[in-house]
């Protein structure tokens, strides 16, 4: 495993990160679905590392980065990308975003395009719904007796049902980090996705881009993938028959089309 470093932001938040693959490789930065720490990406990083620097982070209020006080803003969630690339001296970088992640794929790619190279927006929308739904979720989460509710659903809506029936060593490496995620963590992160309404700027989006989206995902469904690429001129699409975490579902399918993206002359 490789090494956890601390990046302290300029609004005092503390956000770790780790870096895998030779240090002269191109920066890929990978970030991840909301409940969810760098550690999704595991079995991503042998194959992505032979030919990138990969830096994953823990989203703040995620993993061991610190839990400021709720709501988080989207600008927020994307200006710590911004200042790990400056504190690693990078001016531009691949992008690899799941979910949450693919959100600030998104905000980084309108405000800071000139620090993106590729973009690949995995398993994410550019819009989730009116902001009252949002305001539920968050009391739930806020006010439930512990995160076991919560874990079960977001586990439901990550992996097919055939996986959730017996034990599942997949599944159960999720639930322990959604049972480890800080409930305050959790509740500003959907703050930042309640704003996030990315449909409007999405066409002046000139990055290359990858949209994989998956065919039975009922959080950001294959049509919210589709949108987005139909969205940013000459963006490719790719739907695996998979649910939400379509990395961990089909790793070597997510794999190879990434890698063919980010790669391609």
């Amino acid at each position: 495993m490789s090494k956890l470093f601390y990046l302290r932001t300029s609004d005092d938040a503390l956000i770790a990160y780790r870096l895998d693959g030779p240090a002269e490789l191109p920066l890929l930065v990978l970030s991840n679905s909301i409940g969810t720490t760098l550690l999704m990406w595991d079995g991503q990083i042998p194959a992505l590392s032979r030919h990138f620097r990969v830096l994953r982070y823990d989203a703040r209020g995620h993993g061991a980065s610190s839990v400021p006080p709720a709501p988080y803003s989207l600008a927020r969630l994307g200006m710590d990308v911004v200042e790990l690339l400056d504190a690693l001296g990078v001016q531009r970088a691949h992008f690899l975003g799941l979910s949450l992640g693919g959100i600030v794929g998104q905000w980084l790619a309108v405000h800071a395009p000139e620090r993106m190279e590729r973009l690949v927006l995995a398993n994410t929308s550019a819009w989730l719904g009116p902001a009252r739904q949002w305001d539920e979720r968050i009391s739930e989460v806020l006010q439930a007796v512990d995160m076991q509710g919560t874990a079960a659903t977001f586990l439901g809506n990550w992996f097919p049902a055939t996986w959730l029936e017996g034990a599942n060593t997949q599944v159960e490496r999720f639930r322990a980090m959604l049972l480890a995620t800080n409930r305050h963590g959790l509740a500003g992160s959907f703050a930042a996705v309640q704003e996030a309404d990315l449909r409007p700027d999405l066409a002046s989006v000139r990055l290359p881009t990858l949209v994989i989206s998956g065919q039975y995902d009922t959080v950001t469904a294959a049509s919210h993938g589709a949108s987005i690429a139909n969205s940013i001129p000459g963006a490719r699409l790719l739907t695996l028959p998979a649910v939400h975490l379509s990395n961990v579902e089909f790793p070597r399918e997510f794999e190879a089309a990434v890698l063919d993206f980010l790669l391609a002359r």
